[in-house]
């Protein structure tokens, strides 16, 4: 997908197992996604902290989570909620059970960001969880905005 590309449809489930498409969820409203695995252990050290450090600094903006699996093995609901520490999920997390949007997004790995504008269309995608990566997180919100 290229920078600019209007996003169609995001399927992905909720936690219930529900089907979702995250652009009628979310339409007209400036979307964060974090693509994650919980076996991901620069996701779940960096990225989901990051994630909810970037929902309490901008009120302008949805931040999701999306968690993917990429073997034959379904995470459970269960073990996605396990990773937290509090009982309340800090945003709403849904699954991309068989890596579809893992894939609709060419991601290089976990996590990969993705910055959506109201409008629907891709702002910027990053890989990454270090510094650098967050540097161009950061600058990428401030720049959408």
């Amino acid at each position: 997908m290229k920078e600019g590309e209007v996003i169609p449809s995001i399927q992905v489930k909720d936690m219930e197992g529900n089907e979702v498409d995250l652009m009628n969820l979310y339409h007209g409203k400036s979307l964060l996604m974090i693509i994650y695995n919980n076996q991901c252990l620069g996701c779940t050290g960096r990225g989901i902290p990051l994630a909810y450090e970037f929902k309490k600094e901008y009120d302008a903006l949805q931040v999701v989570g999306i968690h993917t699996d990429f073997g034959p093995k379904k995470t459970t609901a269960e073990e996605i909620r396990a990773i937290f520490t509090i009982d309340e999920l800090p945003f709403p997390i849904y699954r991309d059970e068989a890596a579809t949007v893992f894939r609709q997004f060419e991601s290089a790995g976990t996590p990969q960001w993705i910055l959506l504008t109201s409008s629907g269309k891709l702002h910027r995608s990053i890989f990454g969880s270090q510094v650098g990566a967050q540097n161009r997180l950061a600058y990428a919100l401030e720049d959408m905005l």
